[in-house]
Formats: C-alpha cells, structure tokens, sequence
C-alpha cells in the first residue's frame, strides 16, 4: 500500500473539509487577464479575474497575501476582510495551501513598496495540490530529478521557465520567418521504409497491419526534396527524429530537426540566409546577437563569419592527401604513424567516412570557438550532397561551429539520379565494411531525381543543441520538456 508523508496526509484530509464549501475540482474559471496582462494594467482596474498556482503564502488577521504564477508570470494577490468577501477570507484561511490553484477578482493597485497587486474582493477554490512544493521553494536540487518532475521544475525554477519560454518563443520565430522568406511548412512520414538522409542506427519498429518493418525517421531530407520535385520552390519542417546512438550532454535518441529546402539556391545562399537567420533569432529572443556559452562571448553579429577549408585543413593536419586512398585499413595506418591517435583510438571506425568524421571532429571542430564556417566536404562524408563542379572528390557542404559544437549542416544538394544511386551503392559497400551508420536506397526518392529536380540548397539544425547554446546550458536535457529517462526500476 502506498505510503504518504505527514504534509501529504494533512492535504488529503482537507478534500473533504473542502467539500463541504466547494467542489475542490472545479470544471471551469472565468479569466479577463492572464498574469502577465494583469501586471500591466492601470491601477484602479477593476473587476480583473485571474487565476493560478499559488507559489507564497503568507496567512495573518485580517490581511493576508499570495503570490500565483504561470509559465509566464507571477502577481500578488492581497486579501483584506473588509475587502474580500468574509465566507471566502474564511475558507482561505482555513483549507488553501502553499501550491494550490484558486482564482481571484478584484481591483488592480500598487502596495506601499510599489508593487502590483490585485486586491481581491472574491476568491475561488480551483484545484488542491496534495504534494507540497519543493523546501523553501529554491526548486529541485537533484538533476535528475529535475527531469523526471519538469512540472516541479518550471514551478520553482526561474531559469527553466526562461528556456522553455525561449523554445516555445523559437518556434513561432521560425514559423515567421521562414513565411516571410517565401517558405512553405509541410509534415512528412515519421515511419519510413528506408534509412535515408543522414548517417545514423535507426530505431525499427513492426507494421502489424501491412506486415512491414519499418524504422522511425532520422532525417526528414528525401521527403522534403520530393517536395521541391513536385513544386514547392520552398519548403520546411519542425521534425521528431530518432536515432538510436549513445547518450551525451549534446545528443538524444529522440530531438527535434528543422530543415528547409530553396529550389534554385546553392550553398553560399544559404551561408548567406543562415547568417540572417541567427542574428534576427537572437535579436528577437535576446535583444543581442553577443551571447555567453561555457564561459565564452560568442559574437553572431559580425559580418561575415570566418571559414575553414575543410579538405585543406584535414590534407594539413594529416600531411597526406586522404582523398586519394579508398581503403580504411590503410587510412588508419597513416594516421598511426603520423602519432595523431593509436589503432586502439581508432578501432571502432570501420569506413573511411568514419575515419575522417572523427579525425575532424576532434582535430578541428573541437578547437573552434566563434562562429566558423567549415566548408568543402569529402564527398564519401556525405552521399546526398552536390559533387563539386571542379572536383568531384569534394561536395559543397558548410556547417557553422561554435564551441566545438555544430549549430547547422547545409549543402548544395545532388540532384543528378545517376550520381545519387552511385552514391547510395557506395554506402551499401561502407555497411559491408562494417559501418552500421550507412543510408540505404530509398527507390521513391531516387523516382522523385529521376523525374526531374531543379538547383537545389538544403540546411537542418537542431532546435535542441542551437537552444543549449543560447541559454548556455550545460545538457541536452536541460532544453527538453520530458527528455527520455532510464526506467528507475
């Protein structure tokens, strides 16, 4: 049988006292303000009705105050009993408690010590909270259990409510923005019957009523491109993803993408519109384009962000050109003696693509700190991106990078079937190398190439990782409502 604390007891207990006012749950208040309107109204404002979680208490005589609050706000509430009405002061003071919900209607007025308050001339019963609010309300000091109770979370903790403030603010940003630059939102399958679009394990999960296997997606980027295929100059979705990889303060199995697609654009037109992007996000959510990540000032406001060749970079720190050995065995040798890592260090890697991936992530990406650019991807890296006109061992790829982060990926994307299906049987022979993050043939896109796709440029980045660097962050989870927990049990 369950058990409960003494506080808990008290609480239950007091259901029944408040019957025999009101219903402690009722179905429904009437609302005029919410709290953050309520705070900006004249004083003198009368016959104001709000309503909220009550997070101060403080009981006396013949004058008490509360303070409710919502994700977006906090009032005080002032109640006197020659003011509020005299069966209502009883029974607040009798049965409501610290985190319970009542409704409140008065006149609004500013305190001697100039604060804004609705002075209540009735109080309504809404709802009882039969756990107390954390001690002291300074929030939870366990992280972990600060995931598990978010609700908990965002009532006590000042910080949380800015970041998921800011994320709820992030989407309609993006939704403004992109409409007004001619971008259209679509939705496209989460199951999908191909592993395509970018180099990740899929989840797989059982179609009982077609009998198919099918995995969960991991990019949406072969759905959109069919998109532009079949009309849409613009295009754009806020996707779940879901890849089953290992867990870090930068990664989730299950994160939000957003991608966007611009028939006849290359990939310096989306530097060019990224960039435009960001300083106006930040603007919009900050007031600044300066921001303080991990201890540094990371300035998105410049003009132009600096550049790092990616292929040059890799051929000097390397002192071989990579591009021209095809074998991982012998890649991995080089890099040996070369006294970049040892064979240990570089055993999991199984493909070239592997290889190089993480030669750059810890050799370049994990020294950069101010918004970079690296552009000028191998072309064995990425299989859905546009081989470049002048060689076609490099496509043209960009990410920007700050703090050894990436914040984007975007290229000109490959639109040639005959060159795309070679790309995709190159990945049929890493996954025979033993890499198990490759993309297999997804036979419906290459239909939609083969039908015809105009000049195309294409951009993703999380909404998780971009909001940890905006509201400096230390995890992943820490921008995420409910991020996925190890069962207690």
């Amino acid at each position: 049988m369950r058990e409960f604390s003494e506080q808990e007891m008290v609480r239950r207990n007091k259901i029944e006292e408040i019957k025999k006012y009101t219903n402690p749950y009722p179905e429904r208040y009437e609302v005029t303000n919410t709290l953050l309107e309520a705070r900006n109204l004249e004083d003198g404002t009368k016959d104001v009705s709000i309503a909220g979680r009550i997070v101060f208490l403080r009981k006396m005589g013949k004058l008490s105050f509360v303070r409710l609050r919502d994700i977006q706000a906090d009032i005080q509430v002032q109640l006197k009993l020659d003011v509020t009405d005299e069966h209502d002061y009883e029974f607040f003071k009798k049965l409501v408690d610290l985190g319970d919900f009542i409704g409140a209607k008065g006149e609004i007025i500013t305190t001697q010590t100039g604060e804004k308050t609705l002075l209540a001339s009735r109080i309504t019963f809404l709802g009882k909270a039969l756990k107390p609010l954390p001690e002291k309300f300074h929030g939870l000091s366990d992280t972990e259990l600060k995931y598990r109770e978010r609700y908990v979370d965002l009532i006590s903790n000042e910080e949380s409510r800015k970041v998921f403030l800011g994320r709820s603010k992030l989407y309609s940003f993006i939704h403004k923005f992109l409409g007004e630059n001619g971008f259209l939102q679509v939705e496209t399958p989460i199951l999908q019957s191909a592993v395509c679009g970018a180099a990740a394990r899929p989840f797989y999960t059982h179609h009982n009523a077609l009998d198919m296997d099918l995995n969960l997606r991991i990019a949406p980027e072969t759905y959109l491109k069919q998109c532009i295929a079949s009309g849409y100059n613009r295009v754009y979705e806020i996707a779940k993803c879901f890849r089953n990889e290992g867990m870090d303060k930068e990664h989730l199995q299950e994160f939000t993408q957003v991608e966007w697609y611009a028939s006849y654009w290359n990939f310096e037109d989306n530097i060019k519109f990224y960039q435009k992007f960001i300083k106006s996000l930040l603007m919009e959510l900050l007031g600044t384009t300066k921001i303080e990540y991990q201890n540094e000032i990371l300035d998105f406001g410049v003009e132009k962000f600096d550049r790092i060749n990616y292929v040059e970079k890799m051929r000097e720190i390397l002192g071989f050109d990579f591009l021209s050995l095809d074998n991982p065995k012998h890649l991995k040798q080089k890099i040996v003696e070369k006294g970049l890592f040892t064979m240990d260090e570089l055993e999991e890697y199984k493909s070239m693509s592997q290889i190089i991936d993480f030669t750059y992530k810890k050799k370049i990406r994990a020294n950069i700190i101010q918004p970079t650019i690296i552009y000028n991807y191998p072309a064995f890296l990425i299989p859905l991106a546009r081989r470049n006109d002048q060689d076609e061992k490099i496509i043209d790829v960009f990410q920007i990078v700050v703090c050894g982060t990436e914040l984007c990926k975007a290229y000109s994307e490959l639109v040639n079937p005959i060159v795309q299906r070679e790309a995709f049987e190159d990945q049929l022979k890493a996954r025979e190398q033993g890499d198990d993050e490759t993309m297999e043939i997804d036979e419906s896109f290459m239909g939609a190439m083969e039908q015809g796709m105009p000049p195309i440029s294409g951009l993703g980045f999380g909404i998780d990782r971009l909001l940890m660097i905006i509201y400096n962050q230390p995890s992943i989870r820490d921008v995420v409502l409910f991020p996925m927990m190890k069962d207690k049990n």
